[in-house]
């Protein structure tokens, strides 16, 4: 398995092998709940085999399959599962990822792999990362609005100060430590005296400052994501100060992150972005009914398809768990037609839609039905 990449994506998107298979389904990390996974597959698989045969002979239909259904036997796979897994499959391409955020069950087969889900994985609208910062060593986490979890640093992030400073660590033997874990009730406690403590502090401003640098270059800076604080209060002052990262939100979590679960630090944060989500979606809203008022918007699917051929889209923002078995028939024209979704040339309308402005060069993202301001399943901001 590998995990999901905006690379990843854009090597899915190129495909141009058909058909395109593509599964979707949740997983369990544990025995005896995970025994289910692969009765849920082989169900899957059958889906779409019954969809293949509807155009494909059944020699041709085995040849298309038996990349997928031979997994059913990997136990390497089975038994390293995460909460979610997403399975590729077309000539010249196979790819199976595992996915930290549970999915709904889904296998398409159509002219171009179905995306939709990895995209509203990826987004910046509810994703973030937490930084787990002590004088000894972070920690990184990745969360939204269902879930957090740590992350394994790559080999080029420090991990601890040691790590970080190497040689220049002024003096190694110099213990440091902390005690206590909620706001004004904890304080770092040096042991070393007069100018071991200076220099002790400066090394921890040298350790924020390579850290600050590491988890913008490697993490914040390739995905967008806003960066939240978890450290010790008298922490924070220094961390921003010699922060340059622009994705490293005001507001903190004050508080030794060694000490709580990731269950309560997912509380913590998501404290702090929930404000965050709800008024980037409010703005999304207004932008969108603002450019509908002026001409240059649309929830109406057959406008959008032929403004996304003319790549006028800009935005487009498409609900999350609605498909619409609706094949855009002409990419010069934006012309569509209603078909059966287990049509092995038809894919959901909205994913269809969503890749091509994506192609254009516009932004796409996935809301749930809740926040969308329109009942169609899409809506879309023109450039003009």
């Amino acid at each position: 398995m590998e995990l999901l990449t905006k690379e990843l994506i854009q090597v899915l998107l190129s495909a141009e092998q058909t058909p395109c298979l593509s599964l979707y389904m949740p997983t369990h990390r544990t025995h005896p709940e995970n025994l289910q996974d692969k009765i849920l597959f082989n169900t899957l698989v059958r889906q779409m085999e019954v969809s293949l045969l509807q155009k494909y002979s059944a020699a041709e239909v085995k040849k298309y399959v038996e990349p997928v259904k031979v997994l059913a036997d990997n136990n390497n796979i089975w038994n390293h599962t995460l909460n979610g897994l997403a399975i590729f499959s077309a000539k010249g391409i196979f790819k199976v990822v595992g996915l930290h955020k549970s999915v709904e069950e889904l296998a398409i087969v159509a002219d171009s792999f179905h995306t939709k889900p990895l995209w509203e994985y990826l987004q910046s609208t509810d994703n973030y990362h937490v930084l787990g910062l002590t004088l000894h060593d972070i920690r990184l986490f990745a969360g939204n609005r269902h879930t957090l979890f740590e992350i394994k640093l790559t080999t080029d992030t420090p991990k601890t100060i040691t790590n970080a400073l190497g040689n220049k660590l002024s003096d190694k033997h110099i213990t440091i430590s902390s005690y206590g874990g909620i706001r004004g009730k904890s304080s770092p406690m040096y042991h070393g005296s007069g100018g071991r403590k200076e220099e002790t502090e400066k090394d921890a401003e040298r350790y924020f400052n390579v850290v600050a640098d590491a988890i913008y270059e490697h993490y914040s800076k390739p995905l967008g994501w806003p960066l939240i604080l978890a450290a010790l209060p008298e922490h924070h002052n220094l961390f921003q100060q010699v922060n340059n990262n622009p994705l490293l939100l005001s507001k903190g979590i004050y508080i030794n992150p060694s000490a709580v679960s990731t269950d309560k630090l997912a509380a913590m944060a998501w404290e702090i972005m929930e404000p965050e989500y709800n008024l980037k979606l409010d703005n999304l809203v207004a932008r969108f009914e603002q450019a509908r008022a002026d001409g240059k918007g649309s929830d109406e699917y057959k406008e959008i398809a032929v403004a996304a051929v003319e790549g006028r889209v800009d935005t487009l923002l498409v609900e999350a768990d609605r498909i619409i078995p609706v094949r855009i028939t002409n990419f010069v024209t934006g012309n569509t037609q209603k078909k059966d979704l287990t049509n092995p040339k038809v894919d959901d309308l909205l994913d269809d839609m969503g890749e091509l402005v994506i192609k254009m060069g516009g932004q796409v993202l996935v809301l749930p039905a809740d926040k969308m301001p329109s009942e169609t399943g899409l809506a879309a901001i023109f450039r003009y």
